[in-house]
């Protein structure tokens, strides 16, 4: 994971007979997407510690696990419809970095005893997430070839990161989900992440 959340080490790192100076010093929270950091004192550092994930952030998780796995199966597309080589290395960017994540999403959920969908639980209706393709979508992209495809590509990912975009932001609004330690990074990341693959794809579309 790109950014780590670092609260606890400044709160555990000395104790009553050893304080000094140092401990005055403030300790920054990050905020969410579209939120700025604050400065919060080292009980509320230790609090954040003990912040347990919620019902929320199960289910954000899991259904990120679909939302990328169907993003997986778009760039599985491109090698044999494009000769363009940005969209070639746009697809291998989009591949690795959405299957690392799930492999992380994974091993989350079962650390905390919770379901792991499957890999094709997004073809479902019960595993289809905001942004996400329908089934007559992906056919379409399937059928198309050359700039055809290349242009049908950009904007249905482009479609796709906005849908991610969508549940990050509804995690966030949730009472008290995105506030566990891992989940907050980690759906930051995506937030940044995604939004600058939408404006590179975006620059690619006015170059096609």
């Amino acid at each position: 994971m790109k950014r780590a959340v670092a609260l606890l080490a400044l709160a555990v790192a000395a104790g009553p007979a050893c304080r000094s100076a140092a401990d005055t010093s403030a300790i920054i929270q990050p905020g969410a997407p579209g939120q700025a950091n604050r400065a919060i004192s080292r009980e509320a550092a230790t609090d954040l510690s003990k912040v347990q994930a919620t019902p929320a952030d199960v289910k954000f998780m899991q259904g990120m696990i679909g939302h990328h796995a169907q993003a997986i199966e778009m760039t599985a597309l491109i090698a044999d419809r494009t000769s363009r080589e940005e969209m070639k290395l746009l697809g291998q960017r989009i591949s690795v970095s959405q299957a690392d994540e799930m492999e992380m999403m994974r091993t989350w959920l079962r650390a905390r005893g919770q379901e792991v969908p499957s890999e094709h639980a997004h073809h479902t209706h019960e595993g289809f997430m905001p942004g996400m393709l329908t089934p007559e979508q992906m056919a379409e992209l399937a059928a198309a070839k050359g700039p055809a495809f290349d242009e049908l590509f950009l904007k249905y990912m482009i479609q796709h990161h906005t849908g991610a975009l969508t549940m990050v932001d509804e995690l966030f609004k949730t009472p008290g989900a995105g506030q566990e330690g891992d989940i907050n990074a980690f759906a930051a990341d995506v937030d940044s992440d995604q939004r600058m693959e939408i404006d590179r794809m975006r620059a690619m579309l006015g170059r096609k």
